[in-house]
């Protein structure tokens, strides 16, 4: 059971079926993969509800030796967590992780630049933190769903924070965008089920066209569409002044 559901975010097959959620995990997944040789020794997961990213963070070429997932003790997962918080302090010495990955969490968090005080903390010096947020998404895990984030926002929390080295990338344009909409729209917008599957088959190739056509914006300066962001950030040698 537990490897159908990681699989769900890292086995991602294009479907009908799939239209609400495969561009999202599929940028995070692209993300999470690019950034896999920084991602290593101990690290920690915030969030991590399924631990969709374990096995693959732990298996060559990953670099992780120790994998601490952390989240809320809570039944909605099928996992317990190696590590419970109350969402706000983490519970672990100053400088005892190598790297952190914090996927979809910071939309949930009442003061997330609190959170990322908090990551920089438990970081050792030269730490890596890989973390995404969405942008164009439905409300979801009402009522705890509190922020969507500008890449100005992000970045300037980030710094405020005590991280340097920070770099914002966009996961989808202006064409991803407009099919995350299409696919939300179609799988999630009540309906007969009989409309949803005609609908779905019509609709299938245009949200596969445009995913092919996406090109995610890399200047922020500009009017430009988003459909979520990618953060990497460090933990500075020593400490800013």
């Amino acid at each position: 059971m537990d490897n159908d559901l990681e699989k769900e975010f890292t086995d991602l097959t294009l479907s009908a079926w799939a239209m609400d959620f495969y561009q999202t995990r599929l940028a995070i997944l692209q993300k999470v993969r690019l950034e896999l040789p920084r991602l290593g020794g101990t690290l920690l997961d915030v969030g991590c509800g399924r631990s969709p990213y374990k096995k693959m963070l732990l298996s060559p070429p990953g670099q992780v030796t120790e994998y601490i997932g952390m989240d809320f003790p809570s039944d909605r997962y099928t996992k317990t967590p190696n590590l419970e918080w109350d969402g706000i302090t983490i519970p672990l010495p100053a400088g005892s992780i190598d790297s952190a990955l914090a996927t979809e969490v910071f939309e949930h968090c009442p003061d997330a630049k609190g959170v990322l005080r908090e990551i920089n903390r438990v970081l050792k010096p030269g730490g890596f933190l890989l973390a995404t947020v969405p942008f164009l998404w439905p409300l979801h895990d009402n009522p705890y769903d509190e922020f969507r984030y500008t890449p100005f926002s992000l970045g300037r929390f980030t710094r405020e924070a005590g991280f340097e080295k920070v770099e914002l990338t966009a996961l989808g344009g202006w064409d991803a965008a407009l099919a995350t909409m299409m696919g939300l729209w179609v799988r999630r917008r009540p309906m007969s089920q009989f409309r949803r599957r005609i609908l779905q088959r019509l609709l299938l190739p245009v949200y596969a066209r445009l995913l092919r056509l996406d090109k995610p914006p890399a200047d922020f300066s500009r009017s430009c569409m988003i459909t979520g962001l990618a953060l990497t950030a460090s933990k500075p040698q020593t400490p800013l002044p």
